[in-house]
């Protein structure tokens, strides 16, 4: 038979699905997937089943439901200033992961080059690839995480299309400064290129951080894609609702990729997200808050175990170092022993590095969890390590 996509066929399972499968199998506690296990506002929850018994369940618009494009365009002014038009510049989507697609669609031709930062999600970099683009990749450096800005204005040519910004970034948990944003932004203009930004995280922020939209920065409006995501936002992942921000000439392109994708998102749920956008100040400045208070609770305990622990300013996620340990194998190794062996699951944070020579002693553990479970992994995790992790720690 005639070979199938070579791309697609080369390419391996999400690591979040293989060690999602592991953790199951071992009955292990899942710190790896980002994923809340509560459920997210009662009166989401409930917006959305009234939606849908409203007898509104036929297709939706295009690019959404105009009370959830409206939702989105005053999200952007009472946030961050920005002038949305909700007719024109506002394109509901499946889930982030397919606004990352479309926006990828709207902007790149085959040969153009696409400047992406590692680490990063793993999908980035394929679905680049399948569009014919080449990803030129620039590298942070941890534990601190730095752009190396001679490294990024390297990484722009004359067949620079396109950069894909993630702040708050997974898995870093690095949120960008305004003198980084304003250097990409610099970047940008001189080379005549668009900003795919996911920022999926934009309300998930800690120790007085603040996001700041590549969008705000002068002269930018035209040239950002700005993505966010209902999933992360009100902790239901599985809702599946994203957004695009862009301008009219790039949402319109947007869209044109969207109903070739998914074509349309449930209508009762982006009705729920549309009330849960208009939702009170308290309720956004509380995401960041009771993160923050669980992000302390774990990185004590894995502190407290003997990993390094990195910085992490936003997400959902903490960067771990477990060389103290004494451990005897990479990440993935790593990852897969505290699975099975300890009850506790982890993702290798190789996995979001797309060039060779990624580090190979770190992994990346999720606290978007109830304190009781992040508490129970500490205790496995010291459990199973016990002495030899006090010896490597003392």
């Amino acid at each position: 038979m005639k070979p199938v996509n070579t791309l697609l066929a080369g390419t391996g399972t999400t690591i979040f699905t293989v060690m999602s499968a592991l953790a199951v199998q071992h009955r292990s506690i899942n710190l790896g997937q980002g994923f809340p296990d509560t459920e997210g506002p009662a009166d989401i929850l409930q917006a959305a089943a009234g939606a849908l018994m409203d007898g509104r369940n036929q297709y939706p618009p295009l690019t959404g439901v105009p009370e959830l494009r409206d939702a989105v365009a005053h999200a952007n002014a009472r946030f961050y200033g920005l002038a949305v038009d909700p007719a024109s510049e506002v394109v509901v989507t499946s889930g982030a992961t397919e606004a990352i697609t479309a926006c990828l669609m709207a902007v790149l031709d085959r040969g153009d080059e696409i400047v992406l930062i590692e680490p990063l999600y793993d999908t980035y970099a394929p679905v680049a690839r399948m569009l014919g683009a080449v990803p030129r990749f620039v590298r942070l450096s941890p534990p601190g995480w730095e752009l190396q800005r001679a490294a990024l204005a390297a990484a722009f040519g004359p067949r620079t299309k396109a950069i894909l910004l993630n702040s708050p970034m997974n898995p870093t948990g690095k949120v960008f400064t305004s003198t980084e944003l304003a250097f990409i932004a610099d970047l940008l203009v001189r080379h005549d290129a668009y900003a795919v930004c996911d920022e999926v995280y934009e309300h998930l922020t800690f120790d007085g951080w603040r996001h700041i939209p590549l969008m705000t920065l002068p002269g930018l409006r035209d040239r950002v894609m700005r993505i966010g995501s209902a999933g992360k936002t009100f902790s239901l992942t599985g809702w599946k609702v994203g957004y695009v921000t862009a301008s009219v000439a790039l949402a319109s392109v947007v869209a044109k990729a969207h109903q070739n994708l998914t074509f349309t998102t449930p209508p009762n749920l982006q009705r729920a997200v549309a009330h849960g956008l208009a939702k009170d100040d308290g309720y956004f400045v509380s995401l960041g808050a009771g993160l923050q208070a669980k992000r302390d609770r774990l990185a004590a305990g894995l502190a407290g175990l003997g990993l390094g622990v990195l910085p992490t300013n936003g997400s959902y996620f903490l960067t771990t170092d477990f060389s103290p340990l004494g451990f005897a194998g990479d990440d993935m190794a790593f990852c897969r022993h505290i699975t099975e062996q300890a009850g506790v699951t982890a993702i290798p944070v190789s996995a979001f590095y797309d060039q060779p020579d990624a580090p190979l002693h770190y992994a990346r553990f999720a606290f978007c969890k109830r304190e009781a479970v992040l508490d129970e992994a500490v205790a496995r995790l010291q459990q199973h390590f016990g002495a030899r992790t006090l010896t490597a720690a003392g």
